[in-house]
């Protein structure tokens, strides 16, 4: 028989940071659908609060109409496939300052890097001044939401913006905090309004009665309230911080049942066991996967390897004053820590299915390759400074709304007899880590200096800042 003294022990109940309704479209990034369903993405409104954002394509037409749209646009090389497509970051910066010269903004090409899907390799040549990135590309379109994505594979292409954002963490000569990205956390205001509400519930819990059920949802969102999110190492106001934050969202509803993540997979709600969880904070935080980097002896090669991401989990229990503090014999969680493993190996799939797990790699990718190219000296071999790409005032990327805070949502369950709370975390990129010696990988059967030393940069035209193998 449940207690009427404590009428939500038998009510489990999953909460996380949410977004609200779209109420903009400048700012407007939007998550792949697949199958002819349509898009969905989110936005930042003029208050910095994030919001969700659909459009729905049931029969497909739309979607075709956009990918045909884009073919029609984009002639030659750049509509085809390709293993391997080579950029010059140098020479692509003095192609954006001859468009700026004549008063023209930077093609579609050059803001979607001749349409690389993911880095591959970086190189510099120091004969030619040429920091050069290498990866597999083809043709690309503006899907339903706005995000841009590849004809073929539907995976992000990589934006020029994101690159000098990450390329401004780790600049030329400067010496800034190697750690990027982001945290949604409920705060102890919220946290505390939540555990006197719970105090305060009255009545008796019932499984079947779905108006009790509903307020206590209700009542949950309400007193924990808006929820902060925290930007780190990047502006705030850049394509790459509200990439960073909708990953982030959209695994912690994954994990509580309100997304499906279209691969089978163990989420955190088919394992949760109430009974070891009782005023638990869950949080979860992407991080790289760091053995990712093989280094060529002569050290001007290097290639990107693995999937690039793991999904890690922290335990916290909250007070009745709102802290937050790590439980007594460490705060392990099995139902966690199935979520995190299975997220983790499921990653090239997710990413596949959903491209905003795609685009998230391409982020740590980027940012684990400008930390390279500061740590080897690439700017100094190359005598390059990219001067142009540094400033903001001459290549403006800080141009999006900051996300600064999101809605609570709150999913209800009957499992068990202990309430658990709400889900925080985020995404922490060390990009110094990967390139630690314990980290890197050697070049041994010299592959990667092979691609190096094929490159002809002799052969380019006047101009020319993309080619492929």
């Amino acid at each position: 028989m449940l207690s009427r003294r404590n009428p939500v022990q038998a009510l489990a109940l999953l909460v996380s940071s949410a977004l609200l309704v779209a109420a903009s479209t400048s700012n407007a990034f939007g998550q792949g659908g697949g199958g002819g369903q349509g898009s969905a993405g989110v936005v930042v409104d003029a208050n910095g609060v994030l919001r969700m954002q659909t459009v729905a394509d049931p029969t497909g037409q739309l979607t075709i109409a956009q990918k045909q749209a884009a073919k029609q646009a984009r002639q030659g090389d750049l509509a085809k496939g390709s293993k391997l497509r080579f950029v010059s970051l140098n020479r692509l910066e003095q192609a954006v300052i001859a468009q700026a010269a004549g008063d023209r903004k930077p093609t579609e090409e050059m803001k979607y890097l001749a349409g690389i899907t993911r880095i591959k390799y970086v190189f510099v040549y120091p004969e030619s001044g040429d920091i050069v990135l290498a990866g597999p590309a083809e043709g690309w379109y503006n899907d339903l939401s706005g995000r841009v994505v590849g004809m073929d594979t539907g995976r992000p292409v990589l934006e020029l913006q994101d690159l000098v954002a990450a390329m401004r963490v780790f600049a030329p000569g400067a010496n800034k905090g190697s750690v990027v990205g982001c945290s949604i956390d409920p705060t102890q205001e919220g946290l505390q309004r939540m555990q006197e509400f719970l105090r305060q519930i009255g009545g008796a819990a019932d499984p079947n009665n779905a108006a009790y059920t509903q307020s206590i949802v209700d009542g949950l969102r309400t007193s924990l309230g808006l929820q902060s999110v925290r930007i780190m190492g990047v502006a705030p106001t850049t394509h790459f911080a509200q990439v960073l934050v909708e990953a982030d969202y959209r695994m912690k509803l994954i994990g509580i049942g309100l997304e499906p993540p279209l691969v089978k997979m163990t989420t955190f709600i088919d394992k949760a066991d109430p009974n070891s969880a009782r005023n638990a904070l869950m949080r979860w935080f992407f991080v790289p996967d760091y053995k990712c980097v093989k280094v060529a002896e002569n050290g001007e090669a290097m290639e990107l390897v693995g999937d690039g991401v793991k999904l890690v989990d922290e335990r916290e229990v909250v007070t009745a004053d709102g802290r937050r503090a790590v439980p007594v014999g460490g705060g392990k969680n099995l139902a966690s820590t199935a979520f995190t493993t299975t997220f983790t190996q499921k990653y090239p799939e997710l990413a596949a299915k959903k491209p905003i797990y795609a685009q998230l790699r391409n982020l740590i990718d980027l940012t684990v390759a400008a930390a390279f190219l500061q740590q080897h000296d690439y700017y100094g071999k190359a005598e390059q400074k990219f001067e142009t790409f540094m400033s903001e005032e001459k290549f403006p990327i800080e141009t999006y709304t900051a996300p600064v805070q999101v809605d609570t949502v709150v999913t209800s369950v009957w499992k068990g007899n202990r309430l658990l709370t709400p889900v925080a975390g985020g995404v922490t990129i060390q990009a110094k880590q990967a390139l630690a010696t314990d980290n890197q990988l050697d070049d041994a059967d010299g592959k990667t200096a092979q691609v190096h030393k094929g490159v002809k940069l002799a052969d380019l035209k006047p101009g020319q800042w993309w080619w492929d193998n």
